[in-house]
C-alpha cells in the first residue's frame, strides 16, 4: 500500500499543480495577450469543469470492472493535451477548447477517479491510501504556484503552458505505471453471484448529496473570494495575505492529524468534526476579529472534507460499485463548486461583512444532517 500511496500522491499533486491551479497564476497575462476578461477566462474554466462532473458515474463504473491505472493514464495524457491546446490559444473558442480537454482529463484523472482506483485495489481498507494521496497532494499549490510564476517569468504564459505539457506525463505516466493492478475481484466485496443487498436509501442519498454539496460550495466560495471577503469585514493587507497563506498548511496538517489518529474514528464523526470547524472559525471572526484563526480552521476542514469524499461513501456502502456510487455523489459537489464564486460574490456584494452567516449555516445544516445519518446507520445495524 506504501507503493501506491506515494506513487499516485505523486501522480495527484503534479496533475492538480498543472491544471486546476494554473489558472491563478495564468489568467492575467493570458488576459491581456488574448484580448478577454479575466471573468471571461473563469467562466469557461467554470464551465468546463462542470461538465466535467457528469463523466463521473461513467469513469467510475469503468473503474469498478477494470481498475483505475488506465484511466488515470488517459487522464494525463488529456490534461498534457489539453494545456498544450492552451498554450496555442488565439481566442474564446480556442481557450474554450483546451479548457474542454482538459476538464476531461481532470474528469477522469484527479481525486475521485484515484479514490476509486484505491477502493477497487484495496476493497474496505482504501481509506488510509485515500488520506495518504490527499496528504501527499496537499501541496500542489506549494509545488506549482512558484514553478509556474518562474516558468511564466523565464518563457511566458505560453511557454509554462508547453513546459507543463510535457512535465505531466513525464512525471505522471512513470508513477500510475507502478501502480498495482486490480484484482480480479473487489477485496472485502461480497463474492461473484452473491445476492446484492438492498440498495442506499433515497434518504440516505439525499443526505450525502447535501454534505458534499455544501463542502464544495464552502470550499471553493472561500477559494475565490476570502481575502475580499476578510477585506469587507475590515481586515488589513497584513492580515488578509496572513490568512491567505495559511489556508494550504492549515489543510496538510489537518490531514497528517486524521493520517495519525483520526482514521481510527467512524468517518461520519470525522467529517461532522470537519464541517463544525468553518462555524467556529465564522465565530472567532466576526465576534473576535480573527482572520489568522478563521483561516486555520476554514482550512482544516476543508482539508478533512476533501478526505471525506472518499472516505464515507466507503464507510457506509462498502466497495462494491463504490466508483460508480461516488461518480454520482460528485456531480452535486462540483455544481455546487461551479455556481460558488459567482453566487458568493453576488451575496458579498449586496450584504458585505453579512454573508459569512450564510455558510456558516449551511456548515452547522451539514453537521445537522450527519447527525441524522449517523441515526439512521446506527438503526439499520
Amino acid at each position: 500500500m506504501r507503493r501506491a500511496i506515494i506513487t499516485l500522491g505523486i501522480a495527484q499533486t503534479f496533475a492538480w499543480g498543472g491544471s486546476y491551479y494554473l489558472p491563478a497564476i495564468l489568467v492575467r497575462p493570458m488576459a491581456q495577450e488574448l484580448g478577454l476578461s479575466v471573468p471571461m477566462i473563469f467562466g469557461i474554466i467554470s464551465a468546463a469543469l462542470l461538465a466535467s462532473a457528469f463523466l463521473g458515474p461513467a469513469t467510475g463504473r469503468w473503474i469498478d470492472r477494470h481498475g483505475g491505472r488506465g484511466i488515470m493514464m488517459l487522464g494525463v495524457a488529456a490534461l498534457s493535451a489539453g494545456v498544450a491546446l492552451m498554450g496555442l490559444a488565439q481566442g474564446f473558442w480556442t481557450l474554450s477548447l483546451a479548457w474542454a480537454v482538459i476538464a476531461f482529463g481532470m474528469g477522469i484523472g484527479l481525486y475521485e477517479p484515484a479514490f476509486a482506483a484505491l477502493t477497487r485495489i484495496y476493497g474496505k481498507d482504501a481509506r488510509s491510501a485515500i488520506t495518504g494521496i490527499t496528504l501527499i497532494a496537499g501541496f500542489a499549490s506549494t509545488l506549482s504556484w512558484p514553478l509556474t510564476t518562474w516558468m511564466e517569468a523565464q518563457w511566458g504564459w505560453r511557454g509554462a503552458c508547453f513546459a507543463w505539457a510535457v512535465l505531466l506525463p513525464a512525471v505522471c505516466l512513470p508513477m500510475l505505471a507502478l501502480l498495482p493492478r486490480a484484482p480480479a475481484e473487489v477485496p472485502g466485496a461480497p463474492p461473484a453471484g452473491t445476492p446484492a443487498g438492498p440498495p442506499p436509501s433515497p434518504r440516505v442519498m439525499a443526505l450525502l448529496v447535501f454534505i458534499f454539496a455544501v463542502s464544495g460550495f464552502g470550499a471553493s466560495a472561500m477559494a475565490a473570494h476570502m481575502p475580499a471577503m476578510l477585506t469587507a469585514m475590515g481586515a488589513g493587507t497584513a492580515a488578509v495575505l496572513a490568512a491567505g497563506a495559511l489556508l494550504g498548511p492549515a489543510q496538510v496538517a489537518a490531514r497528517v492529524l486524521d493520517f495519525a489518529f483520526l482514521r481510527k474514528l467512524h468517518p461520519l464523526v470525522s467529517t461532522t468534526i470537519a464541517n463544525l470547524l468553518h462555524p467556529i472559525g465564522a465565530v472567532m471572526l466576526m465576534a473576535f476579529n480573527l482572520p489568522a484563526a478563521f483561516a486555520i480552521l476554514h482550512g482544516a476542514g476543508n482539508g478533512m472534507l476533501t478526505i471525506s469524499r472518499g472516505t464515507l461513501p466507503l464507510a457506509l456502502f462498502g466497495p462494491a460499485g463504490y466508483g460508480a456510487r461516488t461518480g454520482w455523489l460528485v456531480i452535486p459537489t462540483r455544481i455546487a463548486g461551479s455556481s460558488a464564486p459567482l453566487l458568493f460574490g453576488l451575496m458579498l456584494e449586496y450584504a458585505g461583512s453579512h454573508v459569512l452567516w450564510f455558510t456558516l449555516v449551511m456548515h452547522l445544516m451539514a453537521a445537522a444532517a450527519l447527525l441524522v445519518l449517523t441515526r439512521i446507520t446506527r438503526s439499520s445495524v
